[in-house]
Order: structure tokens, then sequence, then C-alpha cells
């Protein structure tokens, strides 16, 4: 029965729940992100590139078993039994990846500039000084120097 209670305050404490949160949101993010790049960011670049689309950009590595090249697509080119080198997926998701992480830079800047900061500590006065004549350390509300006898009337703080 312990490890069951144990469990459960570890289940329920502020920073699990939290952390639980925060990776369903990142997961909904990222296909939101991933949506950006592969239907509204990527088209208008393949566009200006030359009617590319790079979720289609692929070199074929060894034909395929089934039925031999060329394929129009990576679908294609794996129904076909060919092995492929999917690079225009790779740079949709390196772009996904850029646009994720400014996304959490900003987001990890704002909350940062919400922050308190902390107050300055305040100035400390010392309680010694030292004697400008024998160079001991005496109280700073001395007059006069136990070690030499000097007066430190014009010597203060």
């Amino acid at each position: 029965m312990g490890m069951i209670t144990e469990f459960r305050e570890f289940a329920v404490k502020g920073n699990v729940v939290d952390m639980a949160v925060g990776i369903i949101i990142g997961a909904a993010f990222g296909a939101i992100v991933k949506s950006l790049v592969d239907d509204v960011i990527m088209p208008p670049i393949g566009l200006i590139l030359g009617n590319v689309d790079f979720s289609s950009l692929f070199v074929v590595l060894r034909g395929g078993a089934k039925a031999a090249g060329p394929y129009a697509t990576p679908a294609e080119a794996v129904a076909a039994g060919a092995v492929t080198l999917n690079y225009g997926k790779f740079i949709n998701s390196v772009v996904s990846f850029l646009i994720v992480a400014w996304a959490v830079f900003m987001l990890v800047k704002s909350v940062n500039r919400f922050k308190r900061e902390t107050p300055p500590a305040p100035a400390v006065t010392p309680a010694t000084k030292e004697c400008p004549f024998c160079f001991s350390t005496i109280p700073i509300k001395a007059t006069r120097c136990p070690g030499c006898t000097s007066p430190l009337e014009g010597a203060r703080g």
C-alpha cells in the first residue's frame, strides 16, 4: 500500500502535472508547426524555386524488386520495394524544427522578462575601519586608535 501512496503523491505533484500539460501542448504545437511548414511555408518556396514539392524530393539508393524505376513519389518507390533517401522530408523537418526552436526561444524570453528581478542587497555599512597611522583594525566609531593611541578625528569614516 505504501508504494501506491508514494506513486500518487509523485503523480499529483505540481511539477509532474505541469510537465504533462507541457508535453501535451508541445505535441499539439508540433502538429500545428508541421502543418504550417508543409501546407503554408514550403509550397510558396517550392513555387518560387520552379514548382518543387519538397516532400517529394528523394533519391533512389536501390531499385525496387517489385517494379523498376523511375518513381514519381517516395511512396511509389517504397511500394515497389526501393530504398530511398527522402531529403525533401528532411528539409521540411529542419524548417519545422527551426520554427519550433524560435517559438520556444521567444516564449522563454518573454517568461524571463516577466520574472521578478531579485532586489539588490542592501548596502552594508562596515563595522570596522583601519587606523591611518598603524594600520590596525579598529571599530568604526573609535576616535582614538587603541593600538597606537593616535587621535582619529580627521580620519573619520
